[in-house]
């Protein structure tokens, strides 16, 4: 069903779809023609064909076609995705048909956009890959275009902490109203909108627990929305730190209705307070500390990074945080400044604890014990003592840290 003929003075190549239709194209040179009759042929029989003329559609009308049909993202999301598609992907590629969208054009956009903008850059590139995936699987295209190894990978600047005297100070000078939002920021590592979606019956004061089943987030270009977390792993159950326990009863006493559905920071309305209000808030707040560096994002940040200080486990950061996967909540595990002087310490500690005795320098030999040795060393033992595990330099020092 695939046959090439000389055309004036060129070579006409011809092969039958799976479909019935004819397809056809022109070369200059007869092998060239045969070469490309013997890889469609060869796509047919592996059943890897795809239509060349089914990717003609552009990125632009394909990528809206996408987005109408992914009704399973959130508000959010798909706020993110818009602005994400109109102002850094269709305005360079929206034109190109998909089919004729190349790595190496990928690839310079990508390379143009990450240099002003390295995490939109990722962002974008994230999403282009995604719509590219879905056109391979509907058969527009063979292969995706996007294959720039770490392309979506973000490379974020360490974002700053506060200490707990800076947490403190900035609580202070805040209205009364909000110094509890600031709290559940830094020392129960809640996110903005987690807070905000807090009511009554979320606080379980026997147990001393949080409940976070809500948030109420900003959507670009809309109102605020109140849904569920992102992730299933952002359901979650915390427990309340002591500290903070006395200030949480006060603000319920204060400002929080008495149903069990009352928002912990009413706005006007009924509702929750708009996460402006509370993004105003901390930027007054820490002004007056002097950190104008800190965004409110960044108190989570800090409390994650004590309760990794504290020698949390990733799998228990996980929890708190309400991450979905290992990679976010490894970024707390870093050595901090306190923790490595508190390990310094408690090396010259070892190193004085275990100096020999200038008086009792005489080395046994090896098996060598006396009859005084034995006894002593049996009276250890029964007495609960480990002679040769507590000379452990380790041991010891897991103790000191300790």
């Amino acid at each position: 069903m695939a046959h090439v003929q000389k055309r004036d003075d060129r070579w006409q190549a011809r092969y039958r779809g799976p479909d019935g239709r004819e397809r056809s194209k022109r070369f200059d040179r007869k092998v060239d023609a045969e070469n490309w009759l013997t890889t469609n042929g060869a796509d047919l029989v592996r059943g890897t064909w795809v239509d060349p003329d089914a990717g003609r559609v552009s990125l632009k009308d394909y990528s809206e076609q996408w987005l109408e049909g992914r009704n399973d993202i959130r508000p959010t999301t798909m706020a993110k995705y818009k602005s994400l598609l109109a102002l850094h992907i269709n305005p360079t590629l929206g034109k190109t048909s998909i089919g004729k969208l190349s790595p190496s054009t990928v690839r310079r956009w990508l390379s143009t956009l990450s240099g002003s903008h390295p995490s939109t850059g990722a962002s974008a590139y994230r999403l282009l890959s995604t719509i590219c995936r879905t056109a391979v699987n509907d058969e527009l295209i063979a292969r995706s275009p996007c294959r720039i190894k770490g392309g979506s990978t973000e490379h974020a600047e360490e974002r700053p902490t506060a200490t707990v005297a800076e947490l403190s100070a900035a609580v202070a000078s805040a209205p009364e109203r909000w110094r509890l939002a600031l709290l559940l920021a830094g020392w129960c590592q809640l996110r903005r909108g987690e807070i905000l979606g807090l009511q009554r019956r979320d606080i379980d004061s026997l147990h001393a627990t949080i409940s976070i089943d809500r948030t109420f987030v900003a959507v670009s270009g809309g109102s605020p929305i109140i849904g569920p977390p992102k992730t299933d792993a952002g359901r979650r159950i915390i427990a309340i730190p002591p500290n903070i326990i006395e200030a949480l009863d006060s603000h319920l006493s204060k400002h929080v209705g008495s149903s069990k559905n009352a928002w912990l920071f009413p706005g006007a309305g009924g509702g929750p307070a708009v996460p402006k209000t509370l993004s105003h808030v901390w930027s007054k707040a820490r002004d007056k500390i002097n950190r104008p560096d800190l965004r409110l994002h960044d108190l989570r940040h800090t409390g994650l990074t004590w309760a990794a200080a504290t020698g949390a486990s990733t799998a228990e950061l996980m929890h708190r945080g309400g991450h979905s996967s290992p990679s976010a909540a490894l970024r707390y595990q870093h050595a901090t400044a306190d923790r490595d002087r508190v390990l310094a310490d408690a090396l010259g500690t070892l190193a004085t604890a275990t100096k020999p005795d200038a008086d009792n320098s005489r080395t046994e030999a090896p098996g060598e014990a006396t009859g005084e040795n034995r006894n002593s060393a049996t009276d250890q033992v029964e007495n609960g003592e480990h002679p040769q595990r507590d000379s452990n330099p380790c041991y010891h020092l897991e103790r000191v840290a300790s």
